[in-house]
């Protein structure tokens, strides 16, 4: 399996539109730090027609060391989740299950990479 990078987004736009190089590196990761920022404070990320992008919160709970049996306290966190568009799960009907993997495993990496599930007290 292949993965699309932030460098094959830039090199895209690049061929498509013929920005520099460092124009659409920047663009790309303009538009991906515009997300996470959303999401660092609680909003909701909506790009039309390809979907939205929410935290959804774990409470916190009593976890147990499974060698020790002792009890922990686990804080709460909250977990980026994405959800397609119908425009989107519509062209992914014409499109391969492949191609939709792909897209929506660069994304989640990268938001779960920037929030590095932050954790929230």
């Amino acid at each position: 399996m292949n993965n699309i990078t932030r460098d094959d987004i830039a090199e895209f736009i690049n061929n498509e539109f013929g920005l520099t190089k460092k124009d659409c590196n920047n663009l790309v990761n303009d538009i991906i730090e515009e997300i996470i920022e959303g999401l660092n404070e609680h909003n909701i990320v909506k790009i039309h027609n390809f979907g939205t992008f929410k935290l959804r919160r774990k409470n916190a709970r009593i976890g147990r060391n499974p060698k020790t049996g002792t009890s922990i306290v686990i804080n709460k966190k909250y977990h980026p989740y994405f959800r397609a568009s119908k425009s989107l799960k519509r062209k992914l009907n014409s499109w391969s299950l492949f191609s939709f993997l792909i897209i929506f495993t660069f994304f989640m990496r990268k938001l779960r990479n920037k929030l590095k599930l932050f954790y929230f007290y």
